[in-house]
């Protein structure tokens, strides 16, 4: 099982709401995932995300890949909270 990083989304119509999910790769967008690791919203100003870093830092250690829209939300985070 390749498990990956990803967004599913929430929310209604022209209202998005993402949570940054821990998902077998073959698993569909918005279906079973093993663990949420965060949010995303993009329609604040700015982004809010919210990440728990140990969870995050325990799946990539077990050899979780990130999506590369997650890598970057991931890799914004971290810079702004600096």
């Amino acid at each position: 099982m390749a498990a990956k990083i990803r967004l599913a989304r929430y929310g209604s119509k022209k209202n998005p709401f993402y949570r940054i999910v821990i998902a077998d790769s073959e698993a569909k967008r918005d279906g079973r995932f093993i663990e949420i690791i965060g949010t995303y919203n993009p329609l604040t100003d700015p982004a809010s995300v919210t990440i728990k870093e140990e969870k995050l830092a325990y799946w990539i250690q077990k050899g979780a890949q990130p999506t590369t829209t997650v890598r970057n939300i991931i890799k914004n985070h971290s810079s702004s909270k600096g």
